[in-house]
């Protein structure tokens, strides 16, 4: 493997273990953002609005760095905006495999 991959790769598996790690109170407050704060382009029950869909069934193709990147960096040209001053990259990496797994769903 060539040294640039071999340290990305070991890059992305040192980001994932973190995203892990994410304390359980800061994790509520993560998905409390989902709900509310993404929730009023995403839709409130995450099935689409001004931006698109944010069920399982809808991002199933993402991979989770590209979806985390999203979150953090936002998507210059649209509406989406970064959310890094509001989440570390390690937080977003973490709400970004929730968001894979499935979000329960949210009544608004």
């Amino acid at each position: 493997m060539r040294p640039q991959l071999f340290a990305l790769a070991l890059a992305l598996a040192c980001a994932g273990a973190a995203a892990q790690d994410v304390p359980a109170a800061r994790q509520a407050e993560l998905l409390r953002l989902l709900r509310q704060d993404c929730g009023s382009c995403h839709g409130m029950r995450l099935t689409g609005g001004l931006g698109p869909a944010l069920t399982r069934q809808a991002l199933a193709a993402l991979p989770p760095d590209s979806l985390a990147a999203t979150i953090y960096h936002g998507r210059p040209g649209t509406p989406m905006p970064p959310w890094n001053r509001f989440m570390s990259a390690d937080e977003a990496q973490w709400l970004a495999r929730q968001l894979l797994a499935g979000v329960p769903e949210v009544s608004p």
